[in-house]
């Protein structure tokens, strides 16, 4: 049975951090591309990260660049984000996905693979 199971969201003030994890289970981590989603109250999926697991290329939406940075660890089958200098704009429920592509989705279904999210919310 294929599982992504996200863990990590929770309450953060402005400027803090936190690390999400993704522990996949089920199937090969480097035969696909793995993602990093968001999805907002009332807005739609919005593409935060991507990574190409055969060789760690990694990229970022411009909101978030230069302050999330994603990795994997291979051996544990897990993926890692990890959000510094957190601002408000960045609450949403935060899922992990699984593509066969490159290409980021609209939504969720599109993906390969794809986990239940973790609630991340920015407030002082």
């Amino acid at each position: 049975e294929v599982q992504l199971v996200e863990s990590g969201g929770g309450l953060v003030q402005p400027g803090g951090s936190l690390r999400l994890s993704c522990a996949a289970s089920g199937f090969t981590f480097s035969s696909y591309w793995m993602f990093w989603v968001r999805q907002a109250p009332g807005k739609g999926l919005e593409w935060v990260s991507r990574l190409n697991s055969d060789d760690d290329t990694t990229y970022y939406a411009d909101s978030v660049k230069g302050r999330f940075t994603v990795s994997q660890d291979n051996a544990k089958n897990t993926l890692y984000l990890q959000m510094n200098s957190l601002k408000p704009e960045d609450t949403a429920r935060y899922y992990c996905a699984a593509g066969r592509y490159w290409i980021p989705y609209s939504a969720l279904s599109s993906y390969k693979y794809w986990g239940q999210g973790t609630q991340v919310t920015v407030s002082s």
